[in-house]
């Protein structure tokens, strides 16, 4: 059973690939002027999705997330009917969250802040 659920998880990443790339690309291709790199590569990718709309958001970025949602989903929900085990873990993960919600709130506002906080220290080194 684990080799199947470890050949599922890697077709799902395959799947989610291509719009992850293009998703990052996005992102990329405005962190400094379009003729410098890596800006240059992504603006490429992206003109790439761009230009071939029935692969490149057809298949790329709707059919393929697409298929690997459904088969997520398909996946956790035999693994939830099936595992025991599995529901336990989630029904203590999410026992310990509301006995630590004040904290954990607090972590991700810090992540988020922090986040920020590097986005803008990029913005004013590439500008």
């Amino acid at each position: 059973m684990n080799a199947i659920k470890r050949t599922l998880a890697a077709t799902e990443l395959l799947l989610v690939l291509p719009a992850g790339l293009f998703m990052a690309a996005l992102f990329v291709r405005n962190l400094q002027p379009a003729p410098y790199e890596p800006a240059q590569t992504a603006r490429r990718l992206v003109e790439w999705f761009s230009t071939r709309p029935l692969l490149g958001l057809d298949v790329f970025l709707i059919a393929l997330p697409l298929a690997a949602f459904v088969i997520g989903c398909a996946t956790v929900l035999r693994s939830w009917r099936s595992d025991e085990e599995l529901r336990e873990a989630a029904l203590k993960t999410l026992a310990a969250v509301r006995a630590h919600l004040a904290t954990l709130l607090i972590a991700g506002a810090t992540l988020v802040a922090g986040g920020v906080l590097a986005i803008v220290a990029l913005h004013v080194v590439t500008d």
